[in-house]
């Protein structure tokens, strides 16, 4: 989705779950939360970064998530570029420039809100084998908080696999992970279900849900060419 303006936000996003049951709406939860970096710039060198520390604990998003479309922009492609005038801009402001000013777009899927291209498909793959395990999953929390800034395999798998005390492949430093993206996204509060559902959004990857054990690999499926 493009965003206008700030002022015109709510308009082209009233159609998708922008309203929350309580009446408050993701765009003006991430209105109050400041930049806090003095940036005139979002571009390679600063943008996943100031965004994932910007981020903070709320009741409506529980994560914000750079799918590997967004990073390719970034990091691959080196194009996405967006001008910051507000002298004291939030979160909210630098979503709105990046989906004005690049080919990033702004899905809210809740709880996850989701940077994006059209490369990247925005329902993850998961297959349910044993639907007990795919029920706990969905009881149990997750950290209070973590943070991925282009983070491996290595390291996302040793915190999914601790607290959710489950048998999750592949293992750390196996060749299986090779493929995966890296990852970069900040949480708050996930279930241990919407925890899997940020890892394999954020690595372009899907899984399968067994008895006690879940299991990653490279998600194949492609989206729109650029």
């Amino acid at each position: 989705m493009r965003i206008a303006s700030c002022k015109l936000l709510l308009i082209p996003l009233l159609g998708l779950g922008v309203l929350t049951l309580r009446g408050e709406t993701w765009p003006e939860v991430l209105g109050r939360m400041p930049l806090g970096a003095r940036v005139t710039q979002l571009n390679r060198t600063n943008c996943v970064a100031v965004m994932l520390r910007a981020f903070q604990s709320n009741d409506v998003v529980k994560a914000l998530i750079f799918m590997p479309g967004a990073t390719d922009e970034f990091y691959m492609f080196r194009r996405a570029k967006a001008e910051l005038t507000n002298a004291s801009p939030t979160l909210l402001d630098a979503l709105c420039v990046l989906t004005n000013q690049t080919l990033i777009r702004t899905t809210f899927k809740p709880p996850l809100l989701l940077l994006h291209t059209d490369e990247d498909l925005l329902e993850p793959d998961i297959v349910i084998q044993d639907q007990p395990t795919a029920e706990n999953l969905k009881r149990a929390a997750f950290l209070p908080r973590l943070l991925c800034d282009d983070r491996d395999w290595d390291f996302v798998q040793p915190l999914l696999k601790w607290k959710l005390k489950l048998d999750l492949r592949p293992w750390k430093s196996s060749t299986d992970s090779w493929h995966f993206y890296r990852h970069s996204f900040v949480e708050c509060g996930l279930t241990g279900w919407e925890a899997l559902e940020t890892a394999a959004l954020a690595g372009k990857s899907r899984f399968t849900v067994r008895r006690k054990q879940v299991v990653f690999e490279p998600d194949s499926r492609e989206g729109e060419r650029r």
